[in-house]
């Protein structure tokens, strides 16, 4: 069985299709597989004589390019038995799900636009030819023939090729409204109208050869449009194209293929070496790297192994591993970028709603301005066709593309570029905000330090202080006596036993060591830090010195050379936020701050005019953040402060802040650049249309053109 269907017509999809169905049912089922490790000729002839070896294939067919496999069976194959007989045949092979091949398969859009192209051109062309006969002086009959065949081949054309205008005006029109497809639609029709009203009234013009030329480049400039969008192809986007259809489950004690619609939380799924991970869940078995470079912006691979917690869209790179999942479905950290990042990049800006104004005014003031045009040429030269000709060039060359453009562009490339630097946009206004940033605020512990203290007093205490100090230490839950109890237990040091041991909340904690007090905990003197004291003795200094994040130095030394004010407030004690910022080269540190306090500091600073950036991790900064201009958390941070912020950092180096910070103000200099162009494109080019000096095809180009350049500037955020 066959089916055939000439590609201009509007039902070649339908046909190819049904050809296709038929051709599946005659040939049985079409498995994909991916062969990560293939690299050359002899891996694909390799491959592809194994396979057909197998009784239930019918055919096998490599793509080197794609490291793709496509297997033609009987019916009676099932995936996981061609997995096994590549393996076999020595080659890793992994399921690649149907619905995502088919999205990966091409464009449709483009597809589509490249079909109605192709077929205005070619008929443009052949009525061109004809309309060369009319031009060099055919006349009566003969001219009267060519007419109509061009009327023939022009009509059915442009009703094919011209669709997608129509169908989107047309669904404006119904609800009573107008869009910028109507009068690109009007134009059409009109050119095309009077052309088929001069032929039949037996004129001497015809114009569809204008009507053509005029689809042929409103579908250039669509196609190109089309084009340059992908080119800023969103971080929602490349987010979702790290989503895994499908997974294999342990389920009584066998591996099952499900969908990862079907995973349910406590599943144990395989992960093999070179697979992406499909939900969130803790390592049950085995050890490996993940790269996380996609979701964090980090090159190093991070080590995984039994307990570790893995998210969905890391690779895994070295060995097999099974997960117990516990997050799926929208819940999993991939899905819950996904979905704040589509919120930011559709959200509006304070840009946004002069555009929409300028697009509300555009339809009745456009319609008059064409009207009044025609009139005003109809009376002065009496020309139907010629007044007509200014209305269709007005009706396109207005067309606000340019303005409607002019925001999202922007704001697309722009988060799609960050999110490739490590950084998640949240909110729809953080970058407008973000240019305008002048102060940048940090908090200490885990944003400008990584959290890892280092202790570096330890063996100039005595025995019998070390075992104290290992008591006190075990007795309290704050972050520094862990510490020190780690590092003591470490040590092998054996704690005593002490009397009384009490703890006071920001002080430290006491006890008694044979009557003798002890005390572990902050220092009552100007000194600072913590310490140790035994008795009415001196006290210990217990010297922590924290390791700064990476990238810490370099951002605060490019924020300080740009001009900028770059303080740290701190929760920790004068000395250690003191220390930590004379290592960063900054005067500005504050340290025993509340969570109230660095509340009123930013508000401070905000009466003075600062526009403030606050970077902070902890509970006690979520209301500093709160009242910031704008605020970044860091992904190691607590779940609540990354709600309250409107940037993540993803990956540990704070460097991409200071990338943040430069292209926020490259995306408002190329969003008002981008206001610029479509006022100074229609400044121009409406003068120069209602003065009659652009015909409908000058316009289509000028109009396309000015879309075109407004995409293009909004690409420039991302070098």
């Amino acid at each position: 069985m066959s089916v055939m269907s000439c590609p201009g017509c509007a039902g070649a999809p339908l046909a190819e299709e049904t050809a296709r169905g038929a051709a599946r049912t005659t040939a049985g089922d079409m498995v994909s597989l991916s062969l990560p490790g293939i690299h050359c000729g002899a891996c694909v002839s390799g491959v592809e004589r194994g396979l057909k070896k197998l009784p239930e294939v019918l055919d096998a067919r490599v793509n080197l390019s794609l490291k793709r496999v496509s297997v033609h069976t009987r019916g009676d194959a099932d995936e996981d038995g061609l997995i096994n007989a590549l393996l076999a045949l020595g080659f890793e092979a992994l399921p690649l799900d149907s619905d995502t091949l088919r999205a990966a398969e091409g464009d449709p859009v483009g597809r589509s636009l490249l079909l109605r192209l192709a077929v205005a051109g070619f008929a443009m062309m052949n009525v061109m030819i004809l309309s060369v006969a009319i031009w060099a002086g055919a006349e009566d009959a003969t001219r009267q023939l060519f007419h109509w065949i061009s009327a023939v081949i022009a009509l059915p054309a442009v009703i094919f090729a011209a669709r997608p205008f129509f169908v989107s005006a047309l669904s404006v029109l119904r609800v009573w409204r107008v869009n910028m497809e109507v009068p690109i639609s009007l134009a059409i029709l009109l050119a095309s109208g009077l052309s088929l009203y001069e032929t039949m009234a037996g004129g001497e013009n015809a114009y569809f050869d204008a009507a053509l030329s005029l689809t042929f480049f409103l579908l250039i400039g669509r196609y190109l449009d089309h084009r340059t969008r992908a080119a800023a192809r969103s971080a929602a986007q490349e987010l979702a194209a790290l989503e895994v259809p499908s997974a294999t489950c342990i389920r009584d004690g066998a591996p099952v293929r499900v969908k990862a619609a079907d995973i349910v939380v406590g599943d144990m799924v395989q992960v093999p070496a070179g697979g992406r991970v499909p939900v969130d869940g803790i390592v049950d078995v085995g050890q490996s790297q993940m790269d996380r470079s996609l979701l964090t912006g980090e090159s190093l691979p991070v080590a995984a192994q039994v307990g570790s917690k893995v998210v969905s869209g890391e690779v895994n790179l070295s060995n097999p591993l099974v997960i117990r999942a516990t997050a799926v479905g929208q819940d999993t950290t991939l899905r819950r970028m996904a979905e704040m990042v589509a919120v930011a990049e559709s959200g509006r800006s304070h840009y946004t709603p002069v555009a929409d104004r300028a697009a509300q005014l555009y339809a009745p003031l456009v319609h008059g301005l064409a009207a009044l045009a025609f009139v005003g040429w109809f009376s002065a030269t009496g020309d139907l066709r010629y007044s007509l000709n200014i209305a269709i060039a007005v009706l396109i060359i207005t067309c606000p593309c340019a303005l409607g453009l002019a925001v999202p562009a922007v704001t697309t490339a722009a988060s799609g570029s960050l999110f490739r630097k490590g950084l998640l946009i949240k909110s729809a206004t953080a970058l407008e905000r973000l240019a305008e940033v002048d102060t940048v605020v940090f908090d200490k512990t885990g944003t400008l330090t990584d959290g890892t203290p280092i202790l570096t007093d330890l063996q100039s205490l005595s025995a019998d202080d070390r075992a104290a100090v290992f008591a006190l230490s075990r007795s309290s839950d704050h972050p520094v006596s862990r510490l020190l109890a780690s590092a003591l237990d470490g040590m092998q040091v054996v704690a005593f036993e002490l009397d009384d041991v009490f703890e006071v909340a920001g002080e430290g904690v006491s006890g008694f060591d044979a009557g003798v007090p002890v005390r572990l905990g902050k220092s009552r003197s100007a000194s600072g830090g913590t310490v140790f004291q035994r008795g009415g003795g001196a006290e210990q200094v217990l010297r922590i010195d924290e390791t700064l994040r990476p990238g810490a130095h370099d951002l605060v030394s490019s924020l300080v050379a740009q001009g900028m004010q770059v303080e740290i407030l701190s929760g920790d004690t004068d000395f250690a936020a003191t220390n930590i910022g004379g290592r960063l080269g900054l005067g500005a540190s504050k340290g025993g701050m509340l969570p109230a306090d660095k509340i009123d500091q930013l508000a401070a600073l905000q009466d003075q005019g600062k526009h403030t950036l606050m970077v902070g991790d902890g509970l006690n900064d979520m209301g500093a953040m709160a009242q910031a201009f704008v605020s970044i958390s860091p992904a190691s941070g607590v779940d609540a402060t990354r709600a309250t912020s409107d940037i993540v950092l993803l990956g540990r180096s704070l460097a991409p802040i200071e990338d943040a910070l430069r292209v926020a103000r490259s995306a408002r200099a190329r969003i008002r650049e981008n206001f610029g162009i479509a006022i100074c494109y229609n400044a121009v080019a409406v003068p120069l249309a209602v003065s009659g000096y652009a015909s409908p095809l000058m316009a289509a180009l000028a109009m396309s053109s000015s879309s075109i350049l407004v995409i293009l500037n909004a690409l420039r955020v991302r070098s």
